[in-house]
């Protein structure tokens, strides 16, 4: 059987893999509410502040967040309003899945 070696399959799993970090998918949740200071998403997320920082250096380089100056203090927001999406349509999955995504051994933490 030979092993799909598609560049579009790479990139969905390597997006899919961002997103499976709890950190990172903290972050973004955090984020769906609208722009916020690296302060904030640690107060919201109960990150420390390096580790956010490092996790949300991650989503900008992906594209996932944007970011802004203002002084010193910098914003971050969702990049693409589709991000959002992706995280809305994942819980409507989940409503009818959970118990089993719950239950699978295959994924562990």
């Amino acid at each position: 059987m030979a092993v799909v070696q598609d560049l579009s399959l790479t990139l969905k799993a390597k997006f899919f893999h961002g997103l499976a970090d709890t950190s990172r998918l903290a972050l973004l949740e955090a984020l769906r509410s609208g722009e916020k200071s690296v302060s904030e998403l640690v107060a919201d997320t109960g990150l420390s502040q390096p580790n956010a920082s490092g996790h949300l250096a991650c989503l900008k380089e992906c594209g996932l967040v944007a970011s802004r100056q203002e002084g010193r203090f910098v914003y971050y927001a969702l990049a693409d309003p589709r991000v959002e999406d992706v995280l809305r349509d994942a819980e409507g999955i989940l409503a009818d899945v959970a118990a089993r995504v719950y239950a699978c051994t295959r994924y562990q933490d």
